[in-house]
């Protein structure tokens, strides 16, 4: 057996799983400190079906922990961001484009440095030792405590930034957490430079939150691996988010589309995960999450590492209702939702109050609503309808038809057909498809790089990029026979001299649990 849980801004689910068979499953109110839901979620799960803790193998967590943590500004380390790249990169420093608010909560300090490499691996300018120890005497004065070090085309050759690393730390002690940037994010500096200061920002938090899970678990008597979910739908190990805790920021929709797959049977269809707070829309394609092709802005700052392609709107079981407007959300009272709305005892009115006076679900005290006017709730829900269509429509990449998956707790909200798309598929155990998701997630390796391709060598490289790809996955804890390649793009740059070629391979396998 093991165990799959998601924490939401609303609600914390958790599944107790043997194989892909739901034993039990619960939906609890996340709590401010999040850990104590964590722990009121297993508990019932043990009620609904009991269980030792030895007889569980692993369990599995998405968290919203970290993303959290960046859009409220709080809890991050003060940061200095390193680049190499002198004298190119002036013109546009580290930290250019970051949102004012969030430079001051990690008190961050800037720094440029010679080196870096251009495209094929040649040399920019060779590093600079002294230079480079003259900024970390300047960091540990100003009370630094993690620092991001980026190099141009790191992702080619990532040489100097671990050599730069080993001169930073030997100044700086092993208190000083580091985060290079060929291990955070792609191709593409600026975006790659912000993806790793936001992770360096978040290292100490990581493991504080890893702490605080491991001990939830821990307590129930459970001393099996725990494992948390990533933004492609895989899977790492404790040690991995303590070092990565950018790599969570989507495992919320994308354990939900994951989750989707696995209860609907469908592995090709649109899917609407209605949380408490926001839905989220997301393609799903042979089983996993498309990916987005573009750069992801979080927190106001553009990323380009690893996300899946979705679109979310305010509309939640807890979001607000406009009686003047019709309109739902984007407010919503979140994890308040049990204490706030009209259901239960509260005084403020929320989507869920509207689908109890509609009769689409049974939750609380129906007779508080009654009061309702049966136009106006018809009304909202016709609204809400119409922008889930409108969401899943600007989604899709063609006119044909494509199957509507509906998840989570929110979907309640939605009709048994939409506008367009027609009826609408509630797999069985829908509510908590987001921890079934993370239950059953693989453990994944991916790599994408920009090679100059030799004549003649072009199939030669592509098994080299593909046996990369797999043999990550097999470090990352999949069983080797179980890893097979679910996305590979062999994109020419033609504006690069060299037959430059970007070539992008992921690989994913089942988790190995040593059995």
């Amino acid at each position: 057996m093991h165990i799959g849980i998601d924490v939401g801004g609303t609600n914390t689910d958790a599944v107790l799983m043997d194989g892909t068979a739901v034993l039990a499953g619960v939906k609890q109110s996340t709590t401010p400190d999040v850990t104590s839901g964590i722990v009121s979620a297993i508990e019932e799960l043990r009620r609904g079906h009991p269980f030792e803790g030895a007889q569980v193998t692993a369990v599995m967590i998405g968290t919203t922990h970290f993303i959290n943590a960046l859009v409220q500004a709080r809890r991050l380390a003060p940061t200095a961001a390193l680049r190499l790249g002198l004298p190119a990169t002036r013109a546009l420093p580290p930290l250019i484009d970051w949102p004012q608010p969030l430079r001051e909560a990690i008190r961050a300090r800037s720094y440029l440095a010679h080196g870096g490499y251009e495209f094929d691996g040649r040399p920019i300018s060779p590093l600079d030792p002294e230079e480079l120890k003259r900024h970390a005497v300047d960091m540990a004065a100003n009370g630094v405590r993690s620092v991001a070090i980026s190099s141009v085309f790191s992702p080619v050759n990532h040489d100097l930034e671990v050599e730069a690393a080993a001169i930073v730390a030997g100044e700086l002690g092993p208190d000083v957490a580091i985060s290079l940037s060929h291990e955070i994010g792609r191709i593409g500096l600026l975006e790659r430079e912000n993806a790793t200061i936001i992770n360096a920002a978040l290292r100490e938090l990581a493991s504080e939150i890893v702490d605080g899970l491991t001990s939830a678990v821990r307590s129930h008597g459970i001393d099996a691996p725990i494992f948390l979910s990533q933004n492609d739908g895989t899977l790492m190990d404790e040690d991995y988010v303590r070092l990565y805790p950018v790599a969570t920021f989507a495992s919320g929709p994308t354990n939900s589309m994951r989750g989707a797959a696995v209860t609907s049977g469908l592995e090709t269809c649109a899917v609407v995960d209605v949380g408490g707070t926001t839905a989220d829309i997301g393609l799903l394609v042979n089983g996993f999450p498309r990916e987005t092709t573009t750069e992801v802005t979080v927190a106001g700052i553009r990323t380009n590492f690893r996300m899946p392609d979705v679109l979310s709107i305010g509309i939640g079981g807890g979001s607000l209702v406009d009686t003047a407007t019709n309109e739902v959300g984007p407010e919503s009272v979140g994890y308040r939702l049990t204490s706030d709305a009209l259901v239960f005892g509260g005084s403020t009115l929320t989507a869920t109050d509207i689908a109890v006076a509609a009769g689409r679900a049974d939750i609380g005290d129906a007779d508080l609503v009654r009061h309702l006017d049966r136009a106006m709730v018809g009304a909202v829900l016709d609204r809400i309808a119409e922008r889930i269509s409108e969401a899943v429509d600007r989604m899709r990449t063609s006119a044909a038809p494509i199957p509507v998956v509906a998840v989570g707790g929110g979907s309640i909200l939605l009709p048994d057909e939409l506008p367009i798309f027609g009826a609408v598929h509630r797999p069985e155990n829908y509510a908590v498809a987001n921890a079934i998701g993370a239950s059953i997630a693989q453990v994944g390796g991916e790599i994408d790089k920009i090679y100059a391709v030799e004549p003649g060598r072009r199939d030669a490289i592509l098994d080299e990029v593909r046996q990369e790809a797999v043999d990550k996955a097999i470090a990352a804890g999949a069983k080797p026979r179980s890893v097979s390649i679910v996305d590979f793009d062999e994109v020419p740059i033609p504006y690069l001299p060299g037959n430059a070629t970007r070539i992008r391979a992921k690989a994913v396998g089942d988790l190995d649990m040593g059995q």
